[in-house]
């Protein structure tokens, strides 16, 4: 599993589950709507802690700066 994520990449899915789960426990969200929201906000936790989107993958994205770039 070669990373793809650049570390704004990572910050902004991290600081949206943070959010989501905030909404969550302050009962904002609820129901089906909640439970979705939360799934999601774990597949962004999970991606943003292994620096790997592996939906990236079948498109050829990356936003992982090369070290040419630096």
């Amino acid at each position: 599993m070669k990373k793809n994520m650049g570390s704004a990449d990572r910050m902004i899915r991290i600081i949206i589950a943070v959010i989501i789960g905030i909404l969550y426990y302050t009962g904002v969200v609820s129901g089906t709507v909640a439970i979705v929201l939360m799934v999601i906000g774990g597949i962004f936790l999970l991606t943003g802690f292994i620096n790997f989107c592996p939906l990236y993958v079948p498109f050829g994205i990356t936003t992982l700066k090369s070290k040419k770039d630096k």
